[in-house]
């Protein structure tokens, strides 16, 4: 026969089951709807910086140390804009001399290198600093366009001569030494380096080829290889996130192009503009790609299942 504590106790540890086991499935019921919640908004793009901010010139976007996206040409040709939230850009400086930027990289020191494509230049504004300096220059540069860096700090730029769709390939080195990796090339324009630091990646805009490099510690190239070529559209800048997979900027289509390693098209990344110009990825996990948008003056941003490769590193 059972006492009456002991059938109280039976009923307290049912309760005590009860209770933990309603906490254990609203616990799991939540994660899987959070899930779901974040899978369906993967790779949908949505407006971050309205139509007009910024020139039809607009380019570069690189995110910062404390996730700041910097931009080229806000309001004006020569000047860099700085994105803090949706909708809300400052000017950060106005470049000097006539120059104009595009391609915007950050060091790991968060040293800001800027691609000065009407004085042949590579500019530099040092971490606290929001003067630009030269960095590197050749006058043998025809308009360099878009630069990348490798995890040590070596720099490489495109150089594209649109008057015959021609291009050149550069590489700058932490002495600042500037140095031509390749000429002859087609309409050099995007470019990227794999999160492993050996594979340089330069696409050709009118050609529609996407090259990719053997890429050593001291910045040589060698085994040049095609990626990927595409039948239409334009590209533009390029990204890659720490799988190393490429996010293509296909000017004129209105995607951002994902491609693996192997040069397999993963997936199109549907976009409110038809010209992007060039992508960056930033957010709290380095999962947002942000896409500038060269019509509109304005910048859409979507998220990936992966961060970009500067937070792997």
């Amino acid at each position: 026969m059972f006492t009456n504590t002991a059938v109280q106790a039976a009923k307290n540890s049912i309760k005590q089951l009860t209770l933990a086991t309603i906490i254990a499935i609203t616990t799991l019921m939540s994660v899987t709807m959070s899930a779901l919640a974040n899978s369906v908004h993967l790779y949908q793009s949505s407006d971050w910086v309205s139509d007009g901010t910024f020139t039809q010139g607009i380019e570069g976007p690189a995110v910062a140390k404390d996730g700041s996206l910097y931009v080229v040409n806000y309001q004006k040709e020569g000047t860099i804009g700085r994105v803090t939230a949706k909708n809300q850009v400052t000017l950060f400086t106005v470049l000097k001399n006539g120059s104009v930027g595009n391609g915007i990289r950050f060091d790991q020191a968060g040293n800001m290198y800027i691609a000065d494509y009407v004085n042949h230049n590579v500019l530099v504004v040092k971490v606290d600093s929001n003067t630009a300096q030269v960095y590197a220059h050749s006058a043998k540069m025809n308009q360099p366009n878009d630069i990348a860096i490798m995890g040590n700090g070596i720099l490489f730029a495109s150089d594209p001569k649109w008057s015959d769709n021609s291009g050149q390939l550069w590489r700058i080195g932490s002495d600042r030494q500037v140095l031509l990796l390749e000429k002859n090339m087609g309409t050099t324009n995007g470019i990227e380096v794999s999160p492993d630091n050996k594979t340089l990646y330069v696409n050709e805009s009118v050609q529609r080829n996407v090259w990719q490099y053997q890429l050593a510690a001291d910045g040589s190239i060698s085994n040049k290889r095609l990626l990927i070529r595409f039948k239409e559209h334009g590209m533009d800048g390029m990204r890659t996130d720490k799988q190393g997979n490429l996010y293509i900027a296909r000017y004129g289509k209105g995607v951002i192009a994902i491609v693996s390693p192997q040069g397999k098209l993963l997936r199109e990344v549907k976009l409110k503009g038809k010209f992007p110009t060039n992508v960056a990825f930033g957010g709290i996990d380095g999962k947002t790609v942000f896409v500038t948008l060269q019509k509109h003056g304005a910048i859409e941003k979507f998220t990936s299942e992966f961060s970009g490769r500067s937070f792997s590193e």
